[in-house]
């Protein structure tokens, strides 16, 4: 018996698990794992706690004896939940997380046994930088890199196998002070739009002296059981499936989605949700997605940069309880060919220290003038930076689901819903920027109710969509850190307000009314948007058309989406931010263009040594039994039409076989001729020859398996990977 049906055997026989009932309120658990502030107030002098906060709130780096205190409430807390080890949390342009474990045992000068953390460990970790993506920033021999404490983001404890560790959230960076992961940017980007949104806010708010980015983020998933992962070398190696025919039943019939959630799943998700709920995630929503075997999470919205670190951590331990339940996830945006893929869609806004949210119009009419300029910067920034917002959502594994059919296209497209359109276009069209004309947009506003009762529709071919009181980036894949389209939504908005800023204040320099003033320059912003929005079917071509025609970017791989980081306006914004140096950008493109061509190099040569190994035995096994056959047949004197039928399937399966062949050893020659080019060159040609040359022979391998007998297929099929659960 083959891999495949041992495989399905082992599947078959799975004892059900069973999850303890919960005998306590989530309440009275969330976050019982994390060092929150309460649960540091507890452990620090009044004085010292005050002054935390203050230095947190304020961005002032601690003093290092104030650091000291911290660290010793830190190891307190946590021998006190038995933890043994510490460790920094970062998150490397890998895409995931990192981290080195150490030990609070130490010896001091006695050489007695103590455990040990002070402020020196708390705040600065040395872990081997030479292993990490780095772009060049620094040479091979050049190990040392640094991890730094991020204060705003609280520390946990990490519960693997009953052995606990204190996380510590921090940044990574080179000796020389440079980037090398994705919460640094996102930091300094946070800063960047704080500042020039509290300007804005003061024309209409003198309160408002703090604002804080939200993010809620949405994580779909696929599951299959251990063992049929196990059996599938392209799942083991990709995440993906290289091969397989779609089943005839797939999501057709729409009767996966919001439907009752399988027993199995079941059972993981609330014992993940568990887990989520003692390390503060605030997971909310669980359901079954589209396509079979995919489901979804979602939390509260959160401060981005918690938000970020909680859906990095979600993602670590979606991971360990699957293993638990002798199942996997599958993060790839698209590991099942012809079914809908994954995305990881960003919900983004902005609220202020007064409880207002930016993007919410609310019951004010009085207020909805700061609802519409924050409302259109945003259209504006994107429309304006639109090249940038669509680099940073740009993977190979990315690539096979924006505009393939279930999720946004490739194309940077605005949809605001028919309620806001008209207002846009009346504002533009109908209104004389006057005191009048100022009335007049505000009564078109008042005429709004609060959009939070879903005023507007969805549009899921839409990859930026205003959904009442957010813009939801639906672009963003599931694989994908958050922190990397959260820096540039909040680089580029903190761009176009601060230019807002100026252009009202030229404005009443020459005595312009304040409100007379900012409707003059969103009316100029409103039209010159215009193109960027729109309100109908994403996927069809004759969008695809129209958006060519309003001059918007259409890429559909990620090469010549990452051409947007050499562009001098984009390497402009990222320096004169502050967010990436030209060095730290360089670097950030070298290393999106090297995962592109290794991820593309390991798929090529996954599927080469499946179709070779795998594919073609079986193929040539059946073929020679269907030739035994033949020459029977031709034996008995029956003519040929006895043995017509079998000749053809014969020459059928030849000729896919010498497609495999010829395939898998042309993209051998292609991968060696591209490894021998720079980085960026290399890109291309893994995009442009070699994953073409994967296309054919993925065809020419599903073309096999209806053909060879269904015993002898060695590889699991669709129909078992997506339905038996």
């Amino acid at each position: 018996m083959n891999s495949r049906f041992n495989a399905l055997d082992l599947l078959s026989s799975r004892d059900k698990i069973q999850n303890k009932p919960l005998d306590t309120m989530v309440s009275e658990i969330f976050a019982c794992n994390v060092f929150t502030l309460p649960t540091m107030q507890q452990y620090l002098a009044p004085k010292l706690y005050k002054a935390f906060v203050q230095d947190s709130n304020s961005g002032e780096s601690l003093t290092r004896d104030l650091a000291d205190h911290v660290a010793e409430a830190m190891r307190k807390w946590a021998l006190q939940n038995n933890v043994t080890h510490y460790a920094h949390w970062f998150q490397p342009l890998t895409g995931r997380t990192a981290e080195k474990h150490d030990s609070f045992f130490t010896l001091n000068g006695n050489g007695e046994a103590i455990e040990e953390f002070t402020g020196n460990e708390l705040v600065q970790q040395e872990p081997d930088g030479s292993s990490f993506p780095g772009g060049g920033l620094r040479s091979t021999f050049e190990a040392r890199g640094y991890t730094a404490w991020d204060p705003t983001s609280p520390a946990f404890i990490l519960d693997v196998n009953n052995q606990k560790t204190l996380c510590i959230p921090t940044i990574f960076v080179t000796y020389g002070g440079h980037s090398l992961d994705y919460k640094l940017p996102l930091l300094k980007s946070q800063a960047f739009l704080e500042k020039s949104a509290i300007d804005v806010c003061q024309l209409f708010d003198n309160n408002i002296t703090k604002i804080t980015v939200t993010l809620g983020w949405e994580q779909e998933y696929f599951l299959i059981d251990e063992a049929l992962f196990n059996v599938r070398p392209d799942l083991m190696m990709t995440g993906r499936t290289l091969l397989g025919r779609l089943a005839p039943k797939g999501q057709q019939l729409d009767d996966h989605y919001f439907g009752s959630i399988p027993e199995r799943v079941y059972a993981y998700m609330t014992d993940l949700e568990m887990e989520c709920y003692k390390l503060g995630i605030p997971i909310r929503t669980r359901h079954n997605e589209v396509a079979p075997s995919q489901y979804e999470f979602a939390p509260i919205y959160e401060d981005v940069n918690i938000a970020v670190d909680h859906n990095q951590l979600l993602m670590d331990i979606m991971e360990r309880v699957a293993i638990r339940h002798k199942l996997r996830v599958l993060f790839h945006e698209k590991p099942y060919a012809g079914v809908n893929g994954s995305g990881k869609h960003n919900n983004w806004s902005v609220a202020t220290n007064t409880g207002k949210n930016l993007l919410s119009p609310g019951k004010d009419p009085a207020k909805n003038l700061q609802f519409l300029t924050f409302f259109v910067n945003t259209i504006y920034a994107v429309y304006k930076y639109a090249d940038i917002l669509r680099a940073s959502v740009t993977s190979a594994s990315n690539d096979h689901r924006l505009g393939a059919n279930e999720a946004p296209p490739a194309i940077i497209s605005v949809f605001i819903g028919e309620a806001l359109t008209k207002i846009l276009n009346e504002i533009e069209k109908g209104i004389e920027v006057t005191a009048d004309g100022v009335k007049q947009a505000l009564n078109l506003l008042s005429k709004i109710p609060n959009l939070q009762l879903d005023n507007t529709d969805r549009n899921r071919t839409s990859p930026f969509a205003f959904t009442g009181n957010k813009f939801e980036i639906r672009m963003v894949g599931s694989t994908m850190n958050c922190a990397a389209p959260m820096t540039i939504m909040n680089m580029i908005v903190g761009k176009q307000l601060k230019e807002f800023y100026q252009d009202v204040q030229i404005l009443m320099a020459n005595k312009t009314p304040k409100d007379q003033a900012v409707l003059t320059v969103l009316k100029h912003y409103i039209a010159e948007s215009k193109s960027i929005r729109f309100e109908g079917d994403g996927y069809s071509q004759e969008w695809a058309e129209e958006a060519k025609l309003r001059g918007l970017g259409n890429y559909a791989d990620t090469p010549r989406a990452l051409d947007a980081y050499s562009n001098p306006t984009f390497k402009n914004l990222f320096i004169e931010s502050g967010i990436l140096s030209e060095d730290e950008l360089h670097a950030h493109y070298d290393v999106r263009l090297e995962e592109y061509a290794l991820k593309i190099q390991i798929e090529s040569r996954t599927l080469a040594e499946m179709c070779m190994n795998q594919v073609l035995p079986a193929a040539i096994n059946y073929q020679n039994i269907l030739i035994e056959n033949v020459l029977a047949l031709k034996e008995l004197n029956l003519g040929e039409n006895s043995y017509e039928a079998p000749l053809q399937i014969i020459e059928e399966i030849s000729q896919h076989i010498k497609t495999i062949r010829d395939c898998a050893y042309s993209m051998k020659n292609a991968r060696e001729n591209a490894n021998k080019l720079d980085s960026k060159d290399r890109a291309f040609a893994y995009c442009d020859l070699i994953v073409p040359m994967m296309e054919e022979l993925r065809a020419a391998a599903d073309h096999l398996e209806p053909l060879v007998d269904d015993e002898m297929w060695p590889l699991v099929k669709y129909r078992e990977m997506l339905f038996i659960r």
